[in-house]
């Protein structure tokens, strides 16, 4: 498959690019060093052009700004440029703040929630609810678990939907590697389409 792959240069990006290389997919990345902006719907349709899917793992601002408009921003561009650029397939990166921990209560609203992550959290939360508007594409929205971070590739974890999922211990963390497998296996694969999916150990 030829896969566009905007923030291929980041900590989860490069992984999906490692992970798709190595089961034989094309790869191109995308950012702004390539001339891509993803808050133009315009750009991104000129970048998808000719590719079968498109990956998305661009991270909201973290330089204190208030996230909610870049990212919401850049979730609508998305969705415009891939449905000009007449690719169906797009699986976006999202965060796990908005899986529940219980039935009507996410994780971003517990008390223990880090502040600094909060405002994020909840602009993800907003993007999720506008790819669920969103039904003449074959979307996938991937939450991670709680904490993600550099490890191994081991290809065993659990899959799930809008729950938050942990460990025998109550952590919920999985490796980058192991979450590039579940994006690259969701592509080749379409088990989650127009829905969340989350994964951990």
């Amino acid at each position: 498959m030829k896969v566009l792959l905007i923030g291929a240069t980041g900590m989860i990006g490069s992984r999906i690019a490692a992970e798709l290389a190595s089961r034989g997919h094309e790869v191109t990345p995308a950012s702004r060093a390539t001339g891509l902006d993803a808050s133009d719907a315009s750009s991104v349709a000129r970048a998808t052009e000719g590719h079968d899917a498109v990956i998305s793992a661009v991270a909201p601002p973290r330089d204190g700004s208030d996230p909610e408009g870049p990212l919401l921003a850049v979730t609508r561009a998305l969705i415009e440029g891939v449905r000009q650029g007449g690719v169906r397939r797009l699986i976006a990166l999202g965060g796990a703040g908005g899986l529940e921990v219980a039935p009507g209560t996410r994780l971003v609203d517990t008390p223990d929630f880090p502040e600094i992550y909060k405002k994020e959290s909840l602009a993800q939360a907003e993007a999720l609810e506008v790819y669920r508007g969103t039904q003449d594409l074959d979307w996938t929205y991937v939450a991670p678990a709680a904490e993600i971070a550099p490890g191994e590739r081991t290809g065993s974890f659990q899959v799930g939907g809008d729950r938050l999922l942990t460990d025998d211990e109550g952590r919920s963390f999985v490796s980058a590697e192991d979450c590039a497998v579940l994006v690259v296996d969701e592509l080749e694969k379409g088990g989650h389409i127009r829905q969340r999916v989350t994964l951990a150990y």
